[in-house]
This record gives C-alpha cells, sequence and structure tokens, in this order.
C-alpha cells in the first residue's frame, strides 16, 4: 500500500513538470525573438521556420505543428529557464551556439534590431552558457550575409 501510495505522488509530481522535447525549446526560444518586439512581420515568421528547420528534422505536417506549439509554449512561459535547461542538458556547446545564430537571423531578418530582441537574446545566451566572443561572433556573421 504505501509502495503505491508513493508511486502515485511520484507520477502526480512528475505530471506538474512541463515536459520539453529539444525541438519544442529550440521552437520556444526562437519564438521569443519573433515575438520580442510586439511587431511580428511576415519575414520573421518565414526565418523562425527557416531556422527551426536547421534545428530540427521533420515533416511539413510537423512543422506545422511544432511552429504552432512553439509559439503557444512560449506566450504560456513565464522564464526561459525551463527552454534552456533543456538545451543545456541534451545539446553540445556548437548546437546552443547555432540556436544562438539562428536566433539573430530572426532577429535581423526584418532588416533592424530592437534593443529587445537584443536583450533577450544576450539573456538566452548567457543561460546556454555560449561565451560572449561566441555571442558576438555569431551576431557579426549574421550582420554580415544579411548585407
Amino acid at each position: 500500500m504505501l509502495k503505491s501510495f508513493l508511486k502515485l505522488f511520484e507520477d502526480s509530481h512528475k505530471q506538474n513538470e512541463p515536459a520539453y522535447t529539444v525541438e519544442l525549446a529550440t521552437a520556444a526560444l526562437l519564438s521569443e525573438i519573433v515575438n520580442a518586439d510586439n511587431q511580428v512581420t511576415e519575414t520573421e515568421r518565414e526565418e523562425y521556420e527557416k531556422q527551426l528547420r536547421k534545428h530540427v528534422n521533420v515533416d511539413d505536417d510537423a512543422m506545422a505543428l511544432l511552429l504552432k506549439r512553439g509559439q503557444e509554449t512560449a506566450d504560456d512561459a513565464v522564464d526561459l529557464v525551463h527552454f534552456t535547461q533543456v538545451l543545456n542538458k541534451h545539446c553540445n556547446a556548437d548546437e546552443r551556439v547555432r540556436v544562438v545564430k539562428s536566433l539573430w537571423s530572426i532577429a535581423y531578418a526584418d532588416e533592424s534590431l530592437a534593443p529587445l530582441e537584443e536583450s533577450t537574446i544576450r539573456q538566452i545566451a548567457d543561460l546556454l552558457y555560449v561565451p560572449h566572443s561566441q555571442y558576438i561572433k555569431t551576431k557579426l556573421e549574421v550582420v554580415e550575409n544579411t548585407q
């Protein structure tokens, strides 16, 4: 009886924890930049999908669902830590740097960088333990490619 009670408690505790996959956590982080300046453009949406495709290998139907769920998950989130913890646990340093580069690509998709976009990328990069030199390097690479 005690074992079944403990198992019930463990199961209910696990259900209260958000279970994000690497794909959903990545989609949510990328979505944060799309919405950071409260001016969502079509080019940002297109870049969001383009960048997410670089990180996940799914068919078009699954991608459409992932884009939608990423947006919803980001909208419902109270912080970025839950997403970055997933990436820190399951991704190596190079993969996390690629996520930061994708964030810059989305931010510059509309050819302007809002201060809140830059601040959000800085916060995510810090939470992903991306060194400042890599943060700047990825930004400069994206700026160079958009000109």
